[in-house]
């Protein structure tokens, strides 16, 4: 008798046991799932929050069938409806000032270290011998880097048209986008920055090349560095530019970047720029969603954050 009341104490405090560990394994997946997600998504809010221009999502042109205001992706993939850009989940914004990382308190978007941020940008603006951001599907027609656009395409428009968006604060070619696919002279106006305005203060007007937009006597030599978070295979990543020699082509533009995961088991991304009402802020809608492969437990996050609010 003593034997059977130790055998059946025994099995019920080895049931207790394994249901504790089941507890157990969903408490730290949970929390693991968590701190990936809060990490994820708190390096988004801030490079939103620090930057001075939203780079993609593109405003959505309802002339096309795409929707390229709203990017998302979905692990395992979704067939795409008609007029979603389910599968090019991106978000991209330029560098925020805050970014420092070769530590010589100078800002790494200050591409020539004149003070002054992306104010003289090449007809490719990101300097990444790229049509729009190098690897990313930037309008979500589906194609990375069409091989017969031009590199002076920023935007991936479907015409191929380059430098067809100048900066002067009107949207050029009809596309609801600002200023984003500027020629190497950014206002357009034929002259090396502002025509008949001394730019840079030394007592000359419009000096050198059409292309010095800052009149310091080079060009092209500051374009927009792309912070961008992506998706893939169940991975968020953060590519993030450096100011040193990367790929090792001794030369230093916007190639040189370095890729980091910093969510796993991501089973949802998606990135909504809010269509502009007013003079409303530009406002962004970021939702990240991971899910255990082992216990299936789902956290999902959600965020708006107004472009450059912490500028």
């Amino acid at each position: 008798m003593s034997t059977a009341i130790a055998t059946m104490l025994l099995a019920g405090l080895s049931g207790i046991a394994g249901q504790a560990a089941l507890v157990f394994d969903d408490v730290s997946d949970r929390n693991e799932l968590n701190r990936q997600a809060r990490f994820a998504m708190q390096q988004m809010v801030n490079a939103v929050s620090g930057t001075h221009r939203l780079m993609l999502p593109m405003v959505d042109l309802p002339a096309t069938a795409l929707l390229e205001n709203i990017r998302e992706q979905t692990q395992p993939p979704s067939a795409p409806p008609a007029g979603s850009t389910l599968g090019t989940a991106v978000l991209a914004v330029a560098l925020p000032v805050t970014f420092d990382l070769d530590a010589n308190s100078m800002p790494d978007a200050d591409n020539d270290g004149d003070g002054r941020i992306d104010e003289d940008l090449p007809a490719d603006t990101t300097n990444d011998s790229k049509p729009g951001i190098r690897d990313i599907d930037d309008d979500g027609n589906g194609i990375k880097d069409f091989w017969l656009s031009p590199v002076a395409d920023d935007d991936e428009s479907s015409d191929f048209a380059q430098n067809e968006d100048a900066i002067n604060g009107i949207d050029n070619d009809g596309d609801g986008n600002l200023d984003e696919d500027p020629g190497a002279d950014n206002n357009a106006d034929g002259c090396p920055g502002l025509c008949g305005v001394d730019d840079d203060a030394d007592s000359n007007t419009d000096e050198g090349a059409i292309e010095d937009d800052d009149e310091d006597g080079s060009s092209d030599e500051d374009w927009y560095d792309a912070l961008v978070f992506y998706m893939n295979n169940g991975n968020l990543y953060q590519r993030t530019p450096v100011p040193w020699d990367e790929d090792g082509d001794l030369d230093i533009d916007g190639s040189d970047t370095v890729e980091s995961v910093i969510a796993e088991n991501v089973s949802r991304f998606r990135v909504e720029r809010l269509p502009p009402k007013g003079n409303r802020p530009l406002i962004l809608d970021i939702t990240l969603e991971l899910t255990s492969p082992t216990t299936g437990q789902v956290v999902s996050l959600h965020n708006r954050i107004r472009a450059g609010s912490a500028r």
